[in-house]
């Protein structure tokens, strides 16, 4: 069985292939199972105990009922709003005035720099000359799969150059999803020049972009134009945990 819809952009029609989705989440777990960074504190499912009551099946109770604690910036793939560094409170939600939108995924190798390993804005222009996309998707390469588990934590990741946040601005995408644990270098003193361009924070905030950090892109999702379905829990907090997904297209 075949389900797909049709869209139509400005020069050409797609049919959107719904029943082949490319999940790019990375699920989370205890005992590590899932990547962390900036020294959070381990990811815990930890079932509610009264006097009377543990929530547990295995424990005898008729129902798991479990407390969750997690930290949605350094536990596995999350969206952030503007709200990630601004003194008001912007839910991520706010930001995804739609689930929908067009992506373009593409593959770059971080280049040496120094101790660095730097995106540079020519390594992102390419993807940027297509007018109607919104969405950016950036795969970093190597694709290992310690992406699914590893810890961040100290070890200087790769980032993209200060300047790429005003370019993805200025090229208008909204949303950019990327496989690293943040945009800017992890030890910057606190300058977050890719956030604040990418937001164009503090002169005009821009409430309806977001960022997804730590995602994981399967090998065999080939680099192209994608419909990305992104959701997030609608919470009163500047980042979620999310659930990106992409759709493939075939021209018609």
């Amino acid at each position: 069985m075949e389900l797909h819809s049709i869209l139509e952009l400005s020069e050409a029609r797609y049919r959107v292939h719904l029943l082949r989705p490319y999940d790019l989440s990375i699920p989370v777990g205890p005992n590590g199972q899932h990547p962390r960074a900036w020294w959070a504190a381990d990811l815990r499912f930890q079932p509610v105990e009264t006097e009377h009551f543990i929530g547990s099946v295995a424990a005898g109770a008729p129902v798991n009922f479990r407390d969750v604690f997690i930290n949605p910036h350094g536990h596995g793939t999350h969206t952030e709003s503007v709200g990630h560094i601004d003194i008001g409170v912007q839910p991520a939600h706010l930001a995804l005035s739609s689930p929908w939108h067009l992506a373009r995924l593409i593959s770059v190798q971080p280049t040496p720099m120094g101790e660095d390993q730097v995106v540079l804005p020519e390594q992102l222009q390419p993807a940027l000359e297509s007018p109607e996309i919104t969405a950016l998707v950036l795969r970093t390469l190597p694709n290992g799969n310690d992406k699914l588990r590893k810890d961040y934590s100290g070890t200087n990741p790769p980032y993209l150059h200060p300047d790429c946040g005003l370019q993805l601005r200025k090229a208008g995408i909204e949303h950019l999803l990327l496989d690293l644990p943040s945009v800017d270098r992890e030890s910057d003193e606190g300058k977050l020049q890719v956030h604040h361009g990418f937001w164009n924070h503090p002169e005009a905030p821009r409430t309806n972009a977001s960022i997804t950090e730590m995602i994981c892109v399967p090998d065999e999702v080939e680099d192209g134009l994608y419909l990305l379905h992104l959701s997030v829990l609608r919470w009163e907090n500047d980042a979620s945990p999310s659930r990106p997904v992409l759709y493939p297209l075939s021209q018609i």
